[in-house]
C-alpha cells in the first residue's frame, strides 16, 4: 500500500454525526478526528480528506446529490489511486449503485462506508470500517465502485442496509463479497473484480427526481393507489411484486390500468420483494399477465440498483423501449445475466 495517494470524500451520515438536542446531526471538521483516531494504523495509505459545506443525513440524500459525489470522483480522477466515500447507510446502498452506472468502467476503486455509530461514541465501529475501507481502496485490483462493511468488500450495486442497528449492517444476497479483512488485519480478495468495460466511460447527465417511482403489492392494496400512483406520470414505475414475480391477476382492471399505462410510455418493471432468486415471469399465470401488460422482468436486481438503473437510463435521454432493452442487460456487473 506505500505509495498510494487516496481521497476521501465525505458528505455526511452518521460517521460524523454529534448530539444535537433533536438527537444525533452530520457535524463539520471531520478530518482531525479521523486522523486522530488512525494515526495508531499501520500501513495505511496516505490520503486526502474533501468535506462538503452542506452535510447531510443520508435519507435527505436525493438523485442530485448521487451527481454530485460522482461528478467530483470524476473531477479529481488523475490525481488519486483510489477513493473512500464517507456517507450515510441509510441510502449508502443507492448511491454505491448510482455511483456504478455514473463511472462505469473506473479504473481505480471507489469505496463507499460508513458506520453504525459515530466517531468517539462508545463502541463505535467508524474507526474500523474507515480503515477497512482505504485498505480495500489501494488494491488496484478492486477498481469499480463497492461499499465496505464491517470488514467485507461488496460491489456497490449488490448491496443493501440489512439491519438497522448490528454492525454488520449490510449483505449482498446474490453475490458474495468481493474480498474481507482476515482474522490478521490482511485484505483478502475473495473474488477478482473482472473488467466491467473497456475503458473508463464517465456518463454525468442530469439524474431528475420523481422519474422514477415504485409500488409495493400486499393483500387487499386497492387499485385506486396505482392509479394514483400513475396519475403523477413518471417515466417508469417499480413493482414490487411477490415470488417469483406474481401478482393479482384477479383484482378487476389491474392489468388495464398497466397496460393503458405501459402504451403511453411508462417503463414497469417488476422486482420481487424476497431478497433471493430474482424475478421469473411467466413461471405462474398470475406473473405471466404482467409481461402481456408490456412490464420487464428485473432479474436478480436490488431494488437500490433497479431505482438508480432507471433513474441513468432516462438520463441519457434514451425512448422507453430503449430503456426496456438496456435494463435487461448488465451495465456494471449489477445483475446475473
Amino acid at each position: 500500500m506505500s505509495g498510494m495517494h487516496l481521497c476521501i470524500i465525505y458528505t455526511g451520515g452518521t460517521i460524523g454525526m454529534g448530539k444535537t438536542p433533536a438527537g444525533f446531526a452530520p457535524m463539520p471538521k471531520l478530518g482531525d478526528k479521523l486522523r486522530e483516531a488512525l494515526a495508531g494504523e499501520v500501513g495505511l495509505p496516505t490520503f486526502e480528506l474533501v468535506e462538503y459545506a452542506r452535510l447531510i443525513d443520508s435519507s435527505n440524500a436525493t438523485p442530485a446529490d448521487w451527481q454530485m459525489i460522482a461528478r467530483d470522483i470524476a473531477a479529481r480522477r488523475a490525481e488519486y489511486d483510489g477513493f473512500v466515500v464517507l456517507h450515510g447507510t441509510d441510502t449508502m446502498a443507492y448511491t454505491a449503485s448510482a455511483l456504478s452506472f455514473m463511472l462505469a468502467g473506473i479504473a481505480v476503486p471507489v469505496v463507499i462506508t460508513g458506520s453504525q455509530i459515530p466517531f468517539g461514541e462508545p463502541e463505535s465501529d467508524a474507526t474500523g470500517n474507515v480503515r477497512d475501507a482505504l485498505r480495500f481502496a489501494a488494491i488496484p485490483e478492486l477498481c469499480g465502485v463497492g461499499l465496505a462493511f464491517a470488514g467485507k468488500l461488496y460491489r456497490g450495486n449488490r448491496a443493501r442496509k440489512v439491519d438497522s442497528r448490528a454492525m454488520a449492517a449490510f449483505d449482498s444476497p446474490e453475490l458474495p463479497p468481493l474480498a474481507h479483512i482476515d482474522v490478521a488485519g490482511d485484505v483478502v480478495v475473495a473474488i477478482g473484480e473482472e473488467r466491467l468495460a473497456d475503458a473508463e466511460a464517465f456518463e454525468l447527465a442530469d439524474y431528475e427526481a420523481g422519474r422514477v417511482l415504485s409500488f409495493r403489492f400486499a393483500p387487499g392494496m386497492p387499485l385506486a393507489a396505482l392509479d394514483a400512483l400513475l396519475a403523477l406520470k413518471p417515466h417508469a414505475l417499480l413493482l414490487e411484486a411477490y415470488g417469483l414475480g406474481n401478482a393479482p391477476d384477479a383484482m378487476v382492471g389491474l392489468e388495464a390500468l398497466l397496460t393503458q399505462a405501459s402504451a403511453a410510455g411508462v417503463v414497469i418493471a417488476v422486482l420481487t420483494q424476497t431478497d433471493r432468486g430474482g424475478v421469473g415471469l411467466g413461471e405462474y399465470a398470475a406473473g405471466s399477465w404482467l409481461l402481456r401488460a408490456g412490464a420487464v422482468p428485473a432479474g436478480d436486481l436490488t431494488f437500490e440498483a433497479a431505482f438508480t438503473k432507471l433513474h441513468h437510463l432516462f438520463a441519457q435521454g434514451l425512448a422507453p423501449q430503449a430503456v426496456k432493452a438496456a435494463f435487461g442487460r448488465s451495465l456494471a456487473g449489477e445483475m446475473t445475466v
